[in-house]
């Protein structure tokens, strides 16, 4: 994928917010080459309703990543369908809100993968550009740690430790492409135990959860009649998180993401970290990639 990606047409989904449980309408709309993604909230009455994908204006990451622009325009819960775009190497989308959360759908990525192939895709004559990671940034954020690492592959590696018999300790290692992030990431939910609900809806948090749209945790194991969409389906939903919040950096990041225990928080902070250090990686375009990754087939040929 050497140029830039949007859609063919425009597409149209509504549901509840995971958090607010607030009824939301959402469009997303072609946008030219160059635009990135951008949310905009149309309920509001204000002079700025438009919020750019960016980590720098991340401002909250309390169980889901919120983005928050000048005029105090928000959109909470980005990352499952930024996850999406990222998968499928969309970079330009208009995305209009009618409400302050994205819908959660089924608690995965897969709804707005199906939405976006239901949309079509189509390429613009425009370079696509990475961020080529040059040399390793760490970070650390209670008790967690993450790590950016050269590679020429986007790919992430997960690894995640509860204290739970089901989810115990699971690691996975994803190398993002569009096939493999429909068939391995995409459909994994986000998850959460029965025993923290009460807490949540007290923190005004959770307020939409449901067995619809989350694996529930509880004393006897998953709740949900349906079970598993896979056997690691926690460690893979951390993976589609992560690569949500490193969407956010505007371009796909080419190195390892290597994190322990990572949420939403180490994410931005270790993208924060990352970009903040210019001699730590570079702008290229995927074109440049390509030639690079060719190669280095022939030498090794």
């Amino acid at each position: 994928m050497t140029e830039r990606t949007t859609l063919a047409q425009a597409a149209v989904c509504a549901g509840i917010g995971l958090h607010t449980g607030a009824r939301v309408r959402m469009v997303l709309k072609p946008a030219p080459a160059g635009t990135g993604i951008v949310f905009e909230r149309t309920d509001l009455d204000c002079a700025d309703r438009q919020i750019p994908a960016r980590y720098d204006l991340v401002r909250s990451t309390d169980l889901g990543t919120t983005i928050v622009n000048g005029d105090g325009a928000s959109v909470s819960t980005v990352e499952h369908i930024m996850a999406a775009f990222a998968g499928l190497g969309v970079d330009d989308v208009h995305v209009e809100l009618h409400g302050p959360e994205v819908p959660a759908m089924d608690g995965s990525s897969l709804p707005f993968v199906e939405l976006l192939e239901h949309a079509g895709l189509k390429t613009q004559p425009a370079p696509r550009r990475a961020i080529r990671v040059l040399k390793p940034v760490e970070v650390s954020l209670g008790g967690r740690n993450a790590v950016f690492l050269p590679s020429l592959q986007a790919a992430i590696d997960v690894s995640i430790d509860f204290d739970d018999a089901v989810i115990g300790r699971q690691q996975y290692r994803f190398e993002i492409s569009p096939a493999g992030f429909r068939s391995e990431i995409a459909a994994a939910r986000t998850f959460g135990f029965r025993r923290e609900y009460e807490t949540l809806l007290k923190a005004g948090l959770a307020r939409g959860g449901s067995m619809e749209n989350a694996i529930v945790l509880d004393e006897q194991g998953v709740a949900n009649p349906e079970g598993l969409r896979f056997a690691d389906e926690f460690v893979r939903h951390k993976i589609l998180d992560a690569a949500g919040d490193l969407y956010l950096a505007g371009a796909p990041i080419l190195g390892l993401y290597q994190a322990s225990r990572p949420g939403h928080g180490i994410n931005n902070v270790a993208v924060r970290a990352l970009m903040a250090d210019v001699s730590a990686w570079k702008w290229v375009t995927m074109s440049e990639i390509a030639e690079a990754g060719e190669a280095g087939r022939v030498a090794r040929g």
